[in-house]
């Protein structure tokens, strides 16, 4: 299949051939949920702790005597149903959140992805993306020559992204641009922006790594 390109300036370029197994695979929107909850249940860390009976601060006397209270017997306030007690089943630091998801899924999820994109219009090819100097002026009037909105994700190849730096610092003062390399791009940010920008390079990184 073949992909629109445009050039910096928004016009109409040569267009790009791609693989219909990445970019015009079928949505599967249950297979493209479960990639982003492992994706992003792996990303999680264990930075929570709740503390056992032994951990809590307490007194080893006992509430009430045994007999004659009428209430039932108790031996320590660091119980679990006790206020300020312990818990029974704490959380942990070392609590692990990872989920497996095997190669074939993934990348099955994410050519669901890009392709729903390609279908959506939400996917705009550029030929290339220099800047002369580091300023966002130039970044905000090359997304109008485009017509894209201020709010996208823009996509790279590492060797254009080390050689021209100025893509990089030409975007950081937008809170709502991120710029990835293609190795870099994963399922949420590919889902969760309207527009995604690419070039082609990166386009062809896609499908060396997904294809």
């Amino acid at each position: 299949m073949e992909l629109k390109v445009i050039n910096q300036q928004g016009q109409a370029a040569e267009p790009l051939q791609v693989s219909d197994a990445l970019f015009g695979r079928d949505y599967n929107e249950a297979l493209v949920h479960q990639i982003i909850v492992a994706y992003q249940a792996n990303a999680r860390l264990g930075n929570r702790q709740q503390k056992t009976r032994a951990e809590v601060k307490h007194t080893t006397h006992k509430p009430w005597k045994q007999k004659g209270t009428g209430r039932a017997r108790a031996g320590a306030s660091s119980g679990p149903i006790w206020r300020g007690g312990g818990r029974a089943f704490p959380n942990s630091p070392a609590e692990n959140f990872a989920q497996k998801v095997n190669k074939k899924m993934f990348r099955a999820g994410v050519a669901s992805i890009l392709s729903e994109l390609v279908r959506q219009e939400r996917l705009v090819v550029v030929d290339a993306l220099v800047f002369e100097a580091p300023k966002t002026k130039l970044f905000v009037q090359a997304l109008k020559g485009m017509g894209l909105p201020e709010r996208l994700l823009v996509v790279t190849d590492q060797h254009q992204l080390s050689e021209n730096e100025n893509l990089y610092l030409s975007s950081r003062n937008l809170p709502e641009v991120l710029v990835l390399e293609a190795q870099e791009a994963d399922p949420v940010s590919l889902a969760r922006f309207p527009r995604v920008l690419a070039t082609k390079n990166a386009i062809a990184k896609f499908e060396e790594m997904w294809a």
